[in-house]
This record gives C-alpha cells, structure tokens and sequence, in this order.
C-alpha cells in the first residue's frame, strides 16, 4: 500500500525532529567531553593558576664530578648557596641531577652523557670533570670551578671572552706553589730537602724546582695515582730526608683532606696545603683561594644563565684573595715556632 500525503508529512516530521535531537545531543555529548577532559584527560587546565606556575618554573640543571659527595659537601652547600642568591632553590623551582666518579675518573664520559641525553638546562663540571663535560656538548651551558692552565686547555678561548657554552671559576693553583713553598721554607728554615706530593707527572714541577733551587732547596716528588698510594708515599720521606712536605692541589687530595693530614700528623712532618680545610682538618698551613667562594661564585654563574646570560658573555671568574691559615696547635705539636711575620700576615690562626 503507498502511504498517503499523512504519512509521508508524518516521516519527514520525525526525521526532522531527529535531526535536531540528533545534534542537540551531539552538542551536549561534546560538551560533557570537554569537561571530561579537562577533568581527567588534560589536567594542567582544571589546575589552579599557582599550581600552573609552579610547574613552569622549575628547572632542571646537572652536576658533575670526579669524586664523591661526602667529602664535597661543604663546597657544594656554598653552590646552593649562590644559587640561591640569584632565586633557585633546590627541591623548590630547581630540580639538580647530581653525577658522581667515585675517584674512577674513567666513569666521568658516560656520566657526561647521560647528563646530556637528560637535556639539562646547564652542567655545573667540578673534580677535575670540566674537560670531559665540553666534550660530551657544545649546545649545553657549562659552568665550571677549576685551575691550570685553561686557555691552553682548550676550555675557553680567553678568560674575559671565554666564547663557546664555557664559562666558570678558575682557582689558582700551581701559580701559587713557589709562594706556598717560600711561606713552608720560613716555618722550618733548615731544612734542605722538601717533599712535594702530585697526582702525576705535571708540566708545573719544573718551575717549582727551578724555585726550590733558588732558596737552596731539593725538591723530590712523590707521585700518587690514587687513595691507596697516600701510606706509600708517606713512608718514603724518611728515604728521601725530607723535612717538609707540599701537598699539590688535585681533587683527589681535596676529597681525602683528612687522611693526608692524619698521616701527616703520624711521619711529624710539616705540610703545606692549598686550602684552609685542611688546616681545619689539623694541618699546619695553607695558601690560596676560597673554595667556598669559588663554588658560590659558580652557583651564582648558573643562576645567571638560568636567567638568560650567555656562557660566552660571563667573564671567567678569578680570585683576588688568598688566605693564610695557621694551625697553632699542630704547630706546637711539631716542635716549630711560628715566625712572627707569618702571624702578623695570617687571615685566621686556629688554636
């Protein structure tokens, strides 16, 4: 039977209604979706407005070096320090990826590379790992503390444009020795023979001969590749007839700062030092930069570039101080009377 004219207005009066109610529950269901996302599916759009910003402005830099963190810890209390001079505050906008050798110098490569791989914002490069971290990048900032000769290194191109994504703080070191060598001379001046420790064979220790031989002095050298070379060396000097030691700056001295002084303090033999902790330790004397003040010196560079400053504009920071420390008490355990003119000069006695 064909429908009649009721019919057919009848269908298209229900085909009608069903496309309207077909898009007005398509309109709602696409409503109902959105809040749905913004629920569940997208959830930085129902955060609150501080919750959003907080998550914005954390960042995320790397740290890496040659030894470990206990015997750093100081040091690495002075970075956070300068970067909470320039407004990071770690575990608050600033997340640090910490890398740590171990004394295993060898891990330092695969380290440097994950810190890459991570894509963090800046590398801040210590213990003897800056050359490995400009390496492993060319695009990644890196800020790093430390000495030699860095433009014949290769790290910087100069140290008021350093150019490249290296910047840092370079500590003062072996310009210093002939001066640690002539304070150490003055506390024990009849000794002729004085020992020096280094980590290796290094292009400074002819200049320091040439030094030692002008104020009368032998200079031997006792090499220590490692933590376990320290008791080795030490029983050599009564072989050598030394009557002093200068312990050379490396970071492997600086990390095991404590056993040095102990086996010092068993041979009764007078060390030089570079830094005052280990005069804090019980060593007798030191002579050179701030290492706190370094590492502080790099927190803030690293604030810096977090801010928008380039590497290659941020002049390599120097040291303009160098201070003295005297450690009374070891003095008098030794024997030595301190010279006057060594008290009158000194930053800080420590009784």
């Amino acid at each position: 039977m064909r429908p009649t004219l009721k019919d057919e207005t009848g269908a298209k009066l229900f085909r009608s209604t069903q496309a309207r109610g077909g898009r007005l529950m398509t309109s709602q269901f696409l409503y109902r979706r959105r809040e749905l996302i913004a629920l569940f599916g997208g959830t930085t759009i129902g955060w609150p407005p501080t919750a959003r910003a907080q998550q914005k402005a954390m960042r995320t830099i790397g740290s890496l070096s040659g030894v470990s963190p206990e015997s750093y810890a100081p040091f690495f209390a002075a970075f956070r320090l300068g970067l909470s001079d320039t407004g990071y505050t770690e575990g608050s906008n600033l997340v640090i990826e910490y890398r740590w050798a171990q004394d295993h110098p060898d891990r330092l490569p695969a380290l440097a590379e994950d810190l890459v791989a991570r894509n963090v914002e800046v590398i801040f490069a210590s213990g003897g790992s800056p050359q490995v971290a400009k390496n492993a990048t060319a695009t990644i900032p890196i800020v790093f503390v430390a000495a030699g000769d860095l433009v014949a290194a290769g790290l910087v191109a100069s140290f008021s444009r350093p150019g490249g994504n290296v910047t840092g703080v370079n500590i003062f070191t072996t310009e210093l020795i002939p001066k640690r060598l002539q304070i150490l001379h003055q506390f024990v001046p009849g000794v002729t023979t004085i020992a020096m420790l280094v980590p290796r064979a290094e292009s400074f220790i002819a200049a320091v001969t040439d030094a030692a031989a002008k104020m009368g002095l032998q200079l031997r050298i006792l090499e220590t590749r490692t933590e376990r070379d320290f008791a080795p060396a030490f029983a050599k000097l009564a072989q050598l007839r030394a009557g002093a030691l200068l312990v050379s700056t490396d970071p492997l001295f600086t990390e095991h700062r404590d056993e040095l002084v102990a086996l010092a303090a068993r041979y009764a033999i007078p060390a030089s030092y570079a830094w005052r902790e280990f005069v804090v330790a019980g060593g007798l004397i030191s002579y050179g930069a701030s290492l706190a003040g370094a590492w502080r010196q790099a927190g803030i560079y690293v604030g810096r570039i977090l801010k928008g400053d380039k590497p290659a504009d941020l002049p390599v920071e120097q040291p303009t101080k160098f201070e003295l420390v005297i450690n009374l008490k070891t003095a008098k355990a030794l024997g030595l009377a301190i010279p006057e003119s060594l008290l009158q000069r000194a930053d800080q006695v420590i009784e």
